[in-house]
């Protein structure tokens, strides 16, 4: 199996985290939870005793059924039966919810309990929180026992189908293709596609999955392979073209027209932003992007002396009005304002003068400012080989400034960044805490420093 990531050991610790708030709306329980996620021994014989001394609320409650265990977020024990609840971090029910319930149901039931009620609890992302958090505001019930009911047929022929599967003594022969992304990218994705080289067909740039998989199936696996009669979208023509050639795409007459819309002073600009599933701030809501940090490189003129200012919040109250103070005063009120991307950036300013309507007029004259470096590698004006179909700034930094790149520093993505704040908030080490804030520091100094170095190769162009 694949290993587990950074990012997908944050979604399950969100998920248990969501879990454990939402069994405040059913306060009392009892606790089941094992020390081990493979240790369901004990859970099985307390649920059982608990339910049979009529305790009401139980957290984790294990049912166990012709070798297929099940785990109940919240049970409530009725004289009509149970009524089970399983909690969601996401922010709607779907269809994966529904036959992860109908199992539930099946075993619960075929354990011999009445099931009563079955509902999701799921985050309403709609719900601002004002002041103490509001759970009933902030979770949403929903029953969808008349939806798993009809399931329930579905679900005994899978079981009894992948019981035999698991029965073989070999891997089942099944190739690669849509199925290793549904509902979920596969635990074995990349055991799979040892055999798939690189500069593969699925390296294309703006190709469709299932066409990818279609030139897959014809039996072409590099793009070495691949002839003029297949069909391609522009920027995967150019992404093959230059891989054949061996020659990188200049469209100088492209650069010159861009930079001709950049004016110095320039003011180079990144953010960094967390999401908490749990607003935890006033006027947030849940999954919220809220900016912590931001990076800005300077240059008065070109050629003049680079200048440097950075920002990191404190992870304790609310970052966004210290964030945006200490913008606005580095920026000053003169100069092009260059981002990577411009949409992410445009798009948290104006969610802050959302919420803080005092910033709205200063933050309006910011944006008019700001201008996107990525528009030449958008639309290739410039591209190579080593940006691999790409036109993140992971991608062409190194493409263009090779000495420059991501892979060496302990936080190398927007992504990890975000985590690596969030865990701030519960970290209480301080040498801890100054690791982290320095790589945080160092990753988004790097990102417009980045956009510096790319800035002047482009002007050496023309």
């Amino acid at each position: 199996m694949d290993e587990i990531s950074e990012m997908q050991k944050a979604i399950f610790k969100r998920g248990i985290d969501v879990g454990k708030l939402a069994q405040q709306l059913f306060p009392g329980g009892i606790d089941l939870s094992p020390e081990t996620h493979s240790d369901y021994e004990e859970p099985l014989v307390k649920t059982k005793e608990f339910l049979d001394n009529k305790q009401r609320v139980i957290y984790e409650a294990a049912f166990q059924a012709e070798e297929v265990l099940s785990v109940a977020d919240i049970l409530l024990n009725t004289d009509d039966g149970l009524k089970i609840y399983e909690v969601k971090s996401s922010t709607s029910v779907t269809d994966v919810y529904l036959i992860d319930a109908a199992l539930q149901y099946w075993v619960i039931t075929k354990a011999g309990y009445k099931v009563n009620d079955f509902s999701i609890i799921y985050i309403n992302n709609q719900y601002v929180r004002k002041g103490e958090l509001d759970l009933h505001q902030l979770f949403r019930i929903e029953s969808i026992l008349d939806k798993i009911l009809p399931k329930q047929s579905w679900i005994e022929k899978n079981i009894n189908r992948l019981k035999n599967v698991l029965r073989q003594n070999d891997i089942p022969q099944i190739d690669i293709g849509e199925h290793c992304y549904s509902p979920y990218i596969c635990g074995f994705y990349n055991y799979c596609r040892k055999h798939i080289p690189e500069n593969s067909v699925f390296d294309l740039s703006g190709v469709h999955l299932a066409d990818k998989y279609e030139i897959y199936r014809s039996g072409i696996l590099s793009m070495e392979e691949l002839t003029d009669e297949i069909q391609l979208p522009r920027s995967a023509k150019i992404q093959l073209d230059v891989f054949k050639n061996g020659k990188q795409l200049i469209d100088a007459e492209g650069i010159k027209n861009f930079l001709s819309g950049i004016h110095y002073p320039i003011y180079f600009m990144d953010f960094e932003t967390f999401q908490p599933a749990i607003p935890l701030f006033d006027n947030s809501k849940p999954y919220m992007q809220i900016p912590f940090q931001y990076s800005l490189h300077y240059l008065e003129s070109k050629g003049a002396e680079l200048q440097h200012f950075e920002f990191l919040a404190d992870a304790s109250d609310d970052p966004r009005i210290p964030f945006i103070e200490n913008l606005l005063r580095d920026v000053k009120d003169i100069g092009d304002i260059l981002v990577y991307n411009k949409s992410f950036e445009i798009k948290r300013l104006n969610e802050i003068a959302e919420a803080f309507p005092q910033y709205k007029m200063k933050i309006d004259n910011l944006i008019y400012r700001i201008k996107d470096l990525i528009v030449p590698f958008q639309k290739k004006y410039y591209y190579t080989n080593d940006m691999k179909g790409s036109y993140s700034i992971k991608y062409v930094l190194p493409a263009l400034v090779p000495e420059l790149n991501y892979q060496n520093l302990p936080i190398n993505e927007g992504g990890l960044a975000s985590l690596t704040f969030e865990s701030l908030f519960d970290e209480n080490n301080p040498e801890i805490i100054n690791e982290k804030r320095k790589n945080l520091l160092e990753y988004c100094k790097l990102d417009t420093f980045a956009m510096v170095k790319i800035l002047e190769k482009l002007e050496s162009i023309v």
